[in-house]
């Protein structure tokens, strides 16, 4: 009356596991390739934020010199 259905193969189709492991040297190849380049990017950013820290940090020191400039030069205080 009721019929069981195998469900793991029809679920397991888009796996694909070679004989011939030489098969993954490119995918490999490939994963180290991108990796590496990640790396490099990340590298960069780093770089370029931490040049952006420091003349952020340069502009708030001029603006904070000019107030005080501004300050000590108002009269009738």
């Amino acid at each position: 009356m009721y019929e069981k259905k195998e469900v793991m193969p029809f679920m397991m189709e888009f796996l694909y596991f070679p004989e011939d492991k030489t098969e993954y040297i490119p995918a490999v190849l490939s994963l180290i390739l991108f990796v590496a380049l990640a790396a490099i990017a990340m590298y960069f950013f780093v770089k370029v934020s931490k040049k952006q820290e420091k003349q952020a940090d340069e502009q708030v020191r001029k603006i904070k010199e000019q107030q005080n400039k501004e300050q000590s030069n108002v009269p009738g205080e």
